[in-house]
C-alpha cells in the first residue's frame, strides 16, 4: 500500500485496524516466531572522552538480577550506568556481580549523591562506590540530578573530582539532569574550562525543540550526550494491541546522531531483546505511526518535565519532580525509587502544599491535569 493510500484508509487513527491488515499481521507473526539474533554492536564516540560505546547501552537502575546484564555484556554492550542511590546501594552490588570477569571490556558510569557537595562527601561517595562495585576505578563519575549550573561551577566539587582523577579512581566527569535540562546544558557549554565531559539527559520523541537544539550545540562542543527516559515513561497501554512502542522509541532517540547512546532500563531478558534489537535499525514510517499512537495514549499521564508550569505555581511546588515520582511508581512500578526521590523534595514544595489552594493556578503547556497529578502523588506518597 502506498503511503497516501495508507493515510487515506484511516489506519493512522486506529491501531486495531492498523495491526489487522494482512501485511502488518504477517510481519508481527513472523517477528514473534523467528528466533532472536543479537545484532552486531554499533558504536559511537562519547564526546571528548574518546570512549567508543554501544549506542544501546545498559541502564541498570531497575535491574534486579545479574543475568540480564551478563547476557548484554557477553553480546557486546560495553557501557553500564548505575548510581549510589539506586536500590539503596544494592544496584551497584548487582552491577559488580555482573562485571566479574568482564570489567576490562565494559565502561562503568556511576553517580555521586545529589546532596554530596563537599570534598569529604564526594570522596566518601566515590570510595563507597568503588568498594561496592569491586573495582579500582570508574570510567565516568557523574554529579547526580542537577537542576541548574550551581554544582557545575563549584570550586570545591571540581577540586575533589580532580583529586580523584589524579588518584586514578575516576577517568571522566559528567552530569545528569531531569529538571531545567536546557539550562544545565547551557551551563556546561558556557564553562570555559570545559570541565565536564558528558551529560545524561531525558530525551525522547516527546522532547521539545529547545532541548533538541541544546543537545545539538553541546554535541558540537564535544560533550558526550547520553539519553535516558527514552521510552517516555514506558507506560502500559492497550491502545496498541500487541505492538510494543519501546523499540520504536529507542530508534527515534538514536536517529539523532548528536546522541551517543541510550541507556534504557532492562529488567528482564524480554526487555533486553526488545531494546538491543534497535541497534543499527533506522526509524521507519511504521515506527512513527506507533509512536504517534503511543504518544496520544500516554498524554493524560506523561509529564514532559519542562518545568514551565512551576513558574505559575504561587506555592513553588516542585511539580516536575513530583510527576517524575508518580511516573516511577505507576510506570516503573518502583515505589522505593519513587519515595526516595520524593523525600528529596523540600517539604514546602511537596504535593501537600497544593491543599492550601482552592483553585490550582499552575498551568501545563501540554494540557496535563496538574491538580489530578498532585492528588495522585499525595495518595501514593504522603
Amino acid at each position: 500500500m502506498k503511503r497516501r493510500e495508507f493515510l487515506k484508509s484511516g489506519l493512522v487513527a486506529t491501531t486495531t485496524t492498523l495491526i489487522g491488515t494482512n501485511a502488518f499481521a504477517q510481519t508481527l507473526q513472523k517477528a514473534a516466531t523467528e528466533p532472536f539474533t543479537f545484532p552486531a554492536p554499533v558504536y559511537r564516540t562519547l564526546g571528548r572522552t574518546g570512549l567508543k560505546i554501544t549506542i544501546v547501552s545498559f541502564g541498570a537502575m531497575l535491574t534486579p538480577e545479574t543475568e540480564v546484564m551478563e547476557v548484554a555484556f557477553d553480546h557486546g554492550v560495553n557501557y553500564v550506568d548505575t548510581a549510589r542511590r539506586y536500590m539503596g546501594g544494592r544496584n551497584e552490588e548487582i552491577v559488580a556481580r555482573a562485571l566479574k570477569g568482564r570489567r576490562n571490556r565494559v565502561y562503568v558510569a556511576t553517580k555521586i549523591q545529589p546532596a554530596s557537595i563537599t570534598k569529604e562527601a564526594i570522596f566518601r561517595d566515590v570510595e563507597t562506590s568503588l568498594k561496592t562495585l569491586e573495582t579500582d576505578y570508574v570510567d565516568v563519575i557523574q554529579l547526580h540530578n542537577l537542576t541548574d549550573g550551581g554544582r557545575i561551577v563549584s570550586p570545591e566539587i571540581r577540586e575533589a573530582l580532580v583529586r580523584l582523577r589524579e588518584q586514578g579512581k575516576v577517568r571522566f566527569f559528567g552530569v545528569t539532569s531531569h529538571t531545567n535540562q536546557v539550562q544545565v546544558l547551557n551551563a556546561l557549554m558556557e564553562d570555559k574550562d570545559r570541565f565536564f565531559d558528558t551529560a545524561l539527559v531525558g530525551y525522547n520523541f516527546k522532547s521539545g525543540n529547545d532541548l533538541k537544539e541544546a543537545v545539538a550545540k553541546a554535541a558540537r562542543q564535544e560533550i558526550g550526550i547520553i539519553a535516558m527516559k527514552t521510552q517516555a515513561g514506558g507506560y502500559v497501554t492497550d491502545q496498541l494491541g500487541p505492538i510494543s512502542p519501546h523499540r520504536a522509541a529507542l530508534k527515534w532517540a538514536l536517529q539523532d546522531t548528536n546522541i551517543t547512546a541510550a541507556i534504557p532500563g532492562m529488567r528482564n531478558l524480554n526487555e533486553l531483546r526488545e531494546d538491543i534489537g534497535a541497534m543499527g535499525l533506522k526509524l521507519s514510517y511504521l515506527d512513527e505511526l506507533i509512536l504517534k499512537r503511543y504518544g496520544a495514549a500516554v498524554s493524560p499521564y506523561y509529564c514532559h518535565f519542562c518545568e514551565k508550569c512551576e513558574g505559575t505555581c504561587p506555592n513553588g511546588v516542585a511539580i516536575g519532580t513530583i510527576n517524575r515520582c508518580v511516573m516511577y511508581a505507576e510506570a516503573y512500578k518502583n515505589m522505593e525509587l519513587s519515595r526516595t526521590t520524593y523525600n528529596e523534595v523540600p517539604a514546602a514544595a511537596r504535593a501537600s502544599a497544593c491543599l492550601d489552594c482552592e483553585t490550582c493556578l499552575a498551568k501545563c503547556v501540554h494540557g496535563l491535569d496538574i491538580p489530578a497529578k498532585m492528588a495522585r502523588a499525595r495518595k501514593l506518597l504522603a
